[in-house]
């Protein structure tokens, strides 16, 4: 039968990675519904993912589960049979023009502002903390902003222009502590409702607004876990924007994720459940569409620090699930634990990357004094 062939299949992939069917050991699977192996063996992560949120199997500790899979790389033996259409969109189409720009947004970051208000820190900062002197979430994301602020020299009366400023985090610090204005833009209504809800200052301005849209000039510019969002086909337009809006001697951070490969197909189901659209980038691809337009004054790799963000992050999120639990439901539950963990044991395998890029337009003079 072809559940037997997909079994011993999933079981000799996943022994080379030290993980047992219905094991003992807390990244052990535990089957209970022996569907699942036809069903990873046909669609990959998508039908791992799916199957999870149907209850199908177990894990004690995903992100172990996930660690040891990705180290092993047995991700790489895997070929679904039914993904050729999503591998094809992600290669050939423009998955982030305009018009679609706007579906990340109604679907993930307008989800619900107190539910993320009990997840994240108290600034509602959603990328990755920097763990480097940091004892918990509140300080990580504290030392993150203010590195930020550091990298882009800024200075009283500066403008700053964030491209992707979320709940307005970091223009809220940037303003308090080192007294610059900002604009920032954002394809969340509900991350606009909040930040002018909870900034009450002259200084501050956020629009509801597509990147693309942008022609003024700032002193620096930032853009921080947006970047995700942009799309392959749009780098190129995303760093003209950057380019037409910096001062002639400002800087410009991108903080991004990013992956190893170039030659890969953004993960299915986070795609469908998590980021519709998204897609990460290569040092290869920032470098090309960003050539002859900067210069590279800094390249910050603190990827490591996302998987103790995002255990924090589960931390909360498992804490404050009793009081969501009869709004949002067992399903949403299951999916929202998986994201968490399943990116956590991606970052701890260094499957993927946290890049801080550090951009000047024509070099600064004397050299860019790195900062950590």
């Amino acid at each position: 039968m072809p559940s037997e062939r997909s079994e011993k299949l999933i079981r000799e992939q996943l022994h080379k990675a030290g993980i047992e069917i219905n094991g003992g050991n807390p990244w052990d699977i535990q089957v209970h519904d022996a569907r699942v192996y036809d069903r990873v063996v046909a669609q990959g992560n998508l039908g791992l993912g799916e199957s999870y949120m149907e209850g199908w199997w177990d894990c004690a500790q995903l992100d172990q589960f996930f660690d040891r899979i990705l180290s092993a790389k047995l991700h790489q033996h895997l070929n679904p049979t039914r993904l050729l259409t999503h591998y094809l969109r992600a290669k050939f189409m423009n998955r982030q023009t305009p018009q679609r720009a706007w579906q990340v947004g109604k679907a993930h970051y307008d989800l619900n502002n107190e539910f993320y208000a009990a997840m994240l820190d108290s600034r509602m900062t959603y990328t990755c903390g920097y763990w480097r002197a940091a004892e918990n979430l509140e300080q990580a994301q504290q030392a993150k902003l203010d590195l930020i602020c550091r990298k882009l020299q800024l200075q009283p009366g500066m403008r700053l222009l964030d491209i992707g400023c979320g709940w307005g985090s970091l223009m809220g610090y940037a303003a308090e502590h080192y007294g610059v204005e900002c604009v920032g833009v954002t394809v969340s209504e509900a991350q606009v409702a909040w930040a002018q809800e909870h900034y009450q200052s002259d200084k501050l301005t956020f629009r509801l607004q597509d990147y693309r849209d942008l022609n003024e000039r700032f002193d620096c510019v930032v853009s921080v876990g947006m970047f995700e969002h942009v799309g392959r086909k749009n780098y190129a337009t995303f760093f003209n924007v950057v380019e037409r809006c910096l001062n002639d001697h400002g800087l410009f951070l991108l903080h991004t994720i990013g992956k190893n490969i170039r030659k890969s197909t953004p993960d299915p189901w986070v795609d469908r459940y998590i980021f519709p659209n998204g897609d990460l980038p290569t040092i290869e691809q920032i470098g090309e569409a960003t050539s002859g337009k900067f210069v590279v004054e800094d390249l910050h790799n603190f990827g490591a620090d996302y998987d103790k963000t995002l255990m924090a992050w589960h931390a909360n999120f498992t804490q404050a699930w009793p009081q969501f639990k009869n709004t949002l439901g067992e399903p949403f539950e299951r999916m929202w634990r998986y994201y968490l963990l399943s990116c956590a044991g991606a970052f701890r395998a260094r499957d993927i990357q946290l890049w801080q890029w550090v951009f000047s337009r024509n070099g600064v003079r004397g050299g860019y004094e790195r900062l950590s």
